[in-house]
């Protein structure tokens, strides 16, 4: 009896020994990659700037006084002389009814001047008197008047509101700002420049533009302006690019990217960025990606290190595939899942 027991017992263990074990299905690392010569080789450093009109006029009155209408707020579309705002005309009103009424009085004179002059009862001199008095006050009318118009704020091209900076109600002095205007036409791209990339930069060099929020098609522009001096707080330069117009789709304030064209390689050395790099004792490596997907170390030769990456002058060929990070993750012959490193 207890052999029959021993034998059931062994009949079961053969049993779920020869049950196969499913393999353990092995899951792929992700891991950043570029290829080589993709960054400096053929576009360079992205800046990230904001859309502005290549005219923007700050608009004041030329006058003191109390505004008692603003008709437009910010991102208001306005067309070459649209009021804009107004101020109290009554003190500007006044002060011309009392220039008109000097001019008539003056006017007066002169008339009755001449009848005299022409009778023989006064001078030459008494008459250029009076002439040179109507002329002065003939200029103070026509200064009132103008004063009187400068009470309303008129647009003198078309365009965008882009800020406002007063209210109906507030008192304002003669040039202070109220509104600033960018003017249809031509758009531009604000960047800023590191310190790093400011040398080689010129003014006219051809840019590459992208409009985030647009279709997505790269627009050619050039660098129109270039700041000799740094901004104070940031340390970088301040930069203008035009890339001229589309309308509907270069909304003022939008993000853009821009991309200066890299100078033509003379040379077989790369810039690689720093994460990319794999320190190995002494030596320095970068993990290569085969066809396959799978890594494999090799050693490469560093001249330079940079603010934008590391300079490779030997051990790498325009075209390789590279892993740009995560590489103290890796292991020789390891396979991974390709995701390319967004310029």
């Amino acid at each position: 009896m207890k052999s029959i027991f021993v034998l059931i017992a062994l009949a079961a263990t053969l049993t779920a020994c020869s049950k196969e074990v499913a393999p353990t299905a092995k899951i792929e690392r992700p891991a950043l990659t570029q290829v080589v010569g993709a960054l400096a080789g053929e576009g360079g450093n992205w800046y990230s700037g904001e859309i502005r009109a290549r005219h923007e006029v700050t608009l004041g009155f030329r006058l003191s006084g109390k505004i008692i209408e603003r008709r437009v707020e910010t991102g208001s579309s306005v067309q070459a002389g649209q009021v804009l705002a107004r101020l109290d005309p009554t003190d500007a009103g006044l002060q011309s009814s009392a220039s008109q009424a000097q001019y008539q009085l003056a006017e007066s004179e002169v008339v009755r001047y001449r009848e005299l002059r022409s009778k023989g009862f006064v001078s030459h001199s008494a008459l250029d008197i009076k002439e040179a008095a109507l002329q002065a006050t003939a200029a103070q009318a026509g200064l009132a008047r103008n004063q009187s118009a400068y009470t309303t704020l008129r647009a003198e091209h078309a365009g965008v509101i882009a800020a406002t900076w007063a209210e109906a109600g507030q008192v304002v002095s003669a040039g202070q700002p109220v509104l600033r205007l960018a003017q249809d036409g031509e758009r531009e791209v604000a960047i800023a420049i590191p310190e790093a990339q400011f040398v080689g930069r010129k003014v006219g060099e051809v840019a590459e533009v992208v409009l985030l929020n647009g279709d997505g098609v790269p627009r050619t522009g050039r660098l129109r302006e270039l700041s000799a001096v740094a901004d104070p707080a940031s340390r970088t330069y301040p930069a203008r690019v035009s890339f001229g117009v589309a309308p509907g789709q270069e909304a003022l304030g939008m993000t853009a990217r821009v991309r200066f064209a890299a100078p033509k390689r003379t040379t077989s050395d790369w810039l690689i960025p720093h994460s990319a790099i794999y320190q190995q004792g002494n030596q320095t490596a970068v993990w290569i990606v085969a066809q396959d997907r799978s890594v494999s170390l090799r050693q490469v030769k560093i001249a330079a290190y940079r603010d934008e990456g590391a300079v490779i002058v030997g051990g790498l060929v325009a075209g390789e595939r590279i892993v740009s990070a995560g590489v103290h993750r890796l292991t020789a012959g390891e396979k991974i899942r390709l995701i390319d490193s967004a310029l």
